[in-house]
């Protein structure tokens, strides 16, 4: 039987088409985190549409939305906020940073200091933050979208194993194709047009609407004994230093779930799995350095385990 949120992402990815070129993939797993709960690495080369992807489904969703530019200069008061003086009381009150949103953009977040990141991820994981002793709770959905340039290693702070676990997705953003380049040059006087006239086309209920019926999603116990293969096979491969933690069998599983409602399903089948593994994994996978300098990355090791573990029959 078709979810009610399949019909909601119908329209929302009907009303990205013009705006979004190829970016679907992208507006699917932000929905997906937002809809889970999680938090998305975006990884790619400037001015592939990353800020616009984000600010599009912030309008259709009509959620509030906040960028910040990482620099090194940045502190974590001018995330979370701080206490200011107000002359017309004759005191000190809270003025809200631009963590306050429900989707935040920290732009280029390898180049602020590991103090800052670290101020980032924490509300991230406590969905809260605390501002000289006083804790705030965020919005609800709150989701970070965090991007990072893969090609610059000058002047940036690169985000620790640990801290990059904390993200659910981490997303490889790539060129467009040919025929999608083509078609973003032919259209972009009216995509910068109607992005400005873009109305809603859902709003935060949706999502909440979303997060009940991902709790009624059925999952076959071959499911499950597919994403336990999956991460164990990680950890077995050959280039692999250290490979997927629970924690990334849990993304796979939640973003599963958040899949099949998004097309229209009320159980999880292998092609979910599939869909999501990638992004729930990759970042979670550290190599052997010999394999490194050979050019094998964490997308092909993942690659390789989906093309090695059995797919469960129906």
């Amino acid at each position: 039987m078709p979810t009610r949120f399949s019909a909601v992402m119908s329209e929302v990815l009907a009303n990205t088409s013009d705006i979004l070129i190829e970016r679907e993939n992208e507006v699917k797993f932000i929905v997906a985190s937002m809809i889970v709960g999680g938090h998305i690495l975006l990884e790619g080369v400037p001015g592939i549409a990353k800020t616009l992807t984000a600010r599009v489904v912030a309008r259709l969703f009509k959620l509030s939305f906040r960028r910040v530019q990482f620099t090194p200069d940045l502190l974590p008061a001018d995330i979370v906020g701080t206490r200011v003086f107000d002359p017309s009381s004759a005191s000190f009150v809270v003025r809200e940073g631009p963590i306050f949103a429900n989707i935040v953009l920290a732009d280029e977040i390898n180049r602020a200091s590991p103090r800052t990141q670290s101020a980032l991820l924490e509300a991230m994981q406590e969905k809260q933050v605390t501002i000289e002793g006083e804790t705030r709770k965020l919005p609800d959905p709150f989701i970070v979208i965090a991007t990072q340039n893969p090609i610059e290693m000058e002047g940036v702070f690169p985000l620790p194993e640990a801290q990059l676990d904390r993200f659910l997705v981490k997303l490889e953003v790539e060129y467009p194709s040919d025929a999608g380049l083509r078609e973003i040059l032919k259209k972009i006087d009216r995509i910068e047009a109607a992005l400005e006239t873009l109305e809603p086309v859902a709003t935060a209920e949706d999502i909440f609407l979303a997060r009940s019926e991902v709790r009624s999603v059925r999952v076959d116990e071959g499911i499950y004994d597919y994403i336990v293969a999956i991460v164990r096979e990680t950890r077995r491969h050959p280039a692999v230093r250290l490979g997927a933690s629970p924690r990334g069998a849990i993304a796979i599983l939640k973003l599963a779930k958040a899949w099949a409602i998004m097309e229209g399903r009320d159980y999880v089948i292998p092609d979910d799995v599939k869909a999501v593994a990638k992004p729930s994994l990759i970042h979670r996978i550290i190599l052997k350095p010999e394999y490194e300098f050979e050019g094998v990355t964490p997308s092909k090791v993942v690659e390789d385990v989906l093309k090695s573990v059995s797919v469960p029959r129906p």
